[in-house]
């Protein structure tokens, strides 16, 4: 009645069991953590270009480039629950095609044990600006803000953004010479 295999499956069940309760206190005990911080952003170059894109239409778009400064400290939001947090500078803004357009600019990923203060000068954007039609020159209220998702060993992926955003505005004509 009581073989080895059954003896072997009893202790498995159990440890199972006591891992996943331990498992469960690891997310409750980080379920109240606030893991808003303050970053501070700002925009160095902003230009305007009206390029060809590269999609079936050969429609002329509005690229934008810009380079920018960002200053945050994000070492307390780590804890024994937080594995690596993933970084992302969005620009926000709203043009008469679309309601509202977000475009992701730049990321990050810091894993825990990593250098978290973040004291960044000039930095261009990872990704293109790209607008689908003319709505970015001459607009003048393009919000950049930090965001983060923290993932955890166990519990919830919450997106958290920053406390401090930077508004900018494009030029009134486009560029003609190279960025």
């Amino acid at each position: 009645m009581y073989s080895v295999l059954t003896r072997v499956n009893a202790i498995l069940t159990y440890t199972l069991s006591v891992l996943a309760c331990l498992t469960f206190l690891c997310f409750l005990s980080t379920l109240t953590v606030d893991y808003r911080t303050t970053a501070q952003m700002n925009t160095v170059k902003v230009v305007v270009k009206n390029v060809p894109d590269y999609g079936a239409s050969r429609e002329r778009n509005d690229l934008g480039y810009l380079t920018f400064d960002l200053k945050t400290d994000l070492s307390n939001l780590f804890n024994w629950n937080v594995k690596q947090l993933f970084l992302y500078l969005t620009a926000e803004y709203v043009t008469p095609n679309n309601e509202l357009n977000q475009v992701v600019l730049w990321d990050k990923i810091i894993l825990r044990g990593e250098n978290a203060v973040l004291d960044f000068k000039n930095m261009n954007t990872k990704y293109y600006f790209w607008d689908d039609g003319n709505g970015l020159k001459g607009h003048n209220n393009v919000t950049l803000t930090l965001s983060w998702n923290i993932i955890p060993n166990a519990g919830l992926l919450p997106n958290i953004q920053a406390l401090g955003q930077h508004s900018f505005k494009f030029p009134v004509e486009y560029t003609q010479t190279r960025v």
